[in-house]
Parts: structure tokens; sequence; C-alpha cells
């Protein structure tokens, strides 16, 4: 049982798709991080983010099994992970390794841009989660501080704006839902009502 979970940043979906995984006792994979860790890589060893063959010798020997999100989510991990996840021998190399990933039993979640659409394209569920950029950048801006660290909402507006237009604009893989994708926007919609409506289709999907 395959679930695949694409949508742009902020949207909810990392936070839907662990609870699903909880849920039904599935092994979880946010693709993202996979990027990040390649890029955090690069950096820990002094190496360039401009080579593609080194970046992709990296991408091959990464160990999912051992990505931090609050590690992995510094920003300029993410500023380095922009940079090669536009590297078509790098997105080969995670693809791969998120398809051996999917095979897991009983079941796994995976949550990212391009899931539906080139990774796991015979997934058994395909949502699409999104909500709009204003509200996006809203809740990136209250979560930092949440933490106590300064946040300039402007700033933080035309990132999620810049970054929308990279992935959905990119010729390798653009963010775009798969055609079967069940669109979910959460807007105004809470993360337990996404939730339920997402548990509707999985269960529906289990009974078959």
């Amino acid at each position: 049982m395959i679930i695949a979970i694409d949508g742009p940043a902020a949207a909810g979906k990392g936070t839907l798709s662990r609870r699903i995984a909880e849920t039904y006792g599935f092994h979880h994979l946010d693709t993202g991080l996979t990027y990040r860790a390649t890029a955090k890589a690069l950096l820990d060893a002094d190496l360039p983010l401009n080579d593609e063959a080194i970046a992709e010798g990296v991408a091959l020997n990464l160990d999912l099994g051992g990505l931090d999100r609050d590690i992995l989510s510094a920003h300029h991990i993410g500023e380095a992970a922009s940079k090669i996840a536009v590297m078509p021998a790098v997105r080969r190399a995670l693809v791969e390794a998120q398809r051996s990933f999917s095979t897991r039993l009983p079941g796994t979640v995976l949550d990212g841009r391009d899931i539906g659409t080139v990774v796991c394209p015979q997934a058994a569920v395909k949502l699409y989660v999104t909500a709009s950029p204003e509200v996006r950048a809203r809740r990136r801006y209250d979560e930092i501080l949440a933490k106590g660290l300064e946040a300039d909402f402007d700033a933080i507006f035309a990132d999620v704006k810049t970054r929308d237009e990279r992935d959905m604009g990119r010729a390798d893989s653009p963010l775009k839902p798969a055609d079967d994708a069940h669109l979910l926007d959460t807007s105004e919609m809470s993360i337990e009502a996404a939730f339920l409506a997402a548990k509707t289709l999985i269960d529906a999907a289990l009974t078959k």
C-alpha cells in the first residue's frame, strides 16, 4: 500500500503524512529531506554544490534511515538543496532510493513534490495538499515566532512564491497534481478535517 502526498511548501502535507503513517502503522518518508541530506553531506565535506557528478555520488550513498528533520530544516541547508535538486543525475539517484523505500511492508506514505507523478505513479491513494501562498507564508511565519525566533512576513511570503515558481516551472519533475490525485485545499481547512478526508479515501482503497 503506497500513499503519495504532494504539494507546495507549508501546505500541511508533512503533518498530514506523519499522522497518516502513524494511524496505519506505515513507514513515512519526507522525500524533500533526501535532497536536504544530500546537500548537508556536501556542505559537511566542504564539497562544491555545482558539481553534478560529485552530488550524484553522495546521493547514491544516502542512508534514508538517518534523516533528522530538525537538523535538516535549517535555512542554509534548504538553500543548498535547491541548487542540487535541479540536477537530473541527483534526481534520478534519489528517485530510485525513494522508490525502493516505497516497497516496505506493510505500507508507506511518501510526501514531496513529484510522488504521484514520477516516483510512485502506481500509488493506491494520491493526495495533492495545497493552500494559498498567503496562508502558507503565515503558517511559516507563526512557526518561526513560536520557536522564539524573529521573522519577516514579507520576506517569507516572497520566498514561498519564489519556491512555487521554481518547483512548478522546472523541466524535470515539476510540481503538479497527478491526474488521479484528490485535491485537499487546507487554506480554510483544519489539519483534523484534512486528515478525516484523507482517511476516508485511504479506508476505501484498503477495502478494495
